[in-house]
């Protein structure tokens, strides 16, 4: 009962660490993604100079629900890259734990340790392929089976591209349970993004 406890609180505080500390990082680089987009899709407005660039950024953000949804998907984004790339130490060796991390628990010097990153893995993921859903619902269709493909297909393919990143900067190391438990959390925001639909529906 006690180890649980001490799982759940460890879960809690990495969980509520990894939001805070790049919070303010991950704003600023959402605001700033969203001024490429709209150079990208309005130059004629954003690209009068940045007083008209901040008026045409917040018309925007009031009167498009699509502006706002790629905001927060970039938010979720710039996050999750700070915890997985951003943030890290280098390595040596970034194929040293290759198998590694599929347990809670690991030997540190011969003793059993308790971690949590299998489960964060998963839950590090599950807003990020929600909001990916709830961005793009309307081109994948309301088919639960093409959420859920479409949302582990994405996960996976973020993971796997933070995982070759990683391994080619040597920042952090190069593990395939990130990859299937990212996935899993993918899949999960699926979930998630489905029932939140039908459940606005019945209201």
């Amino acid at each position: 009962m006690k180890e649980t406890i001490d799982l759940l609180g460890k879960i809690h505080t990495n969980i509520l660490t990894a939001l805070y500390e790049p919070f303010g990082f991950s704003l600023l680089l959402s605001f700033l993604a969203m001024f490429f987009y709209l150079y990208a899709h309005e130059p004629s407005a954003a690209g009068k100079g940045w007083k008209s660039a901040i008026v045409t950024w917040y018309q925007k953000f009031k009167e498009s629900v699509f502006f706002r949804k790629l905001f927060l998907l970039a938010f979720v984004t710039s996050l999750i890259l700070f915890r997985t790339l951003l943030n890290r130490d280098l390595w040596m060796n970034p194929l040293s734990k290759v198998m590694g991390g599929w347990d809670i628990w690991e030997t540190v010097n011969g003793e059993q340790k308790l971690t949590t990153e299998c489960i964060e893995n998963v839950i590090m993921m599950v807003p990020f392929s929600a909001v990916v859903m709830w961005t793009f619902g309307k081109k994948i269709g309301n088919s639960w089976k093409k959420i859920l493909w479409y949302s582990g297909k994405i996960a996976f393919i973020f993971s796997i591209s933070i995982e070759m990143l990683q391994l080619l900067l040597r920042l952090g190391t190069f593990q395939l349970s990130d990859i299937f438990y990212n996935t899993v959390g993918g899949v999960l925001g699926g979930v998630c993004y489905c029932g939140i639909m039908k459940v606005r529906k019945r209201l």
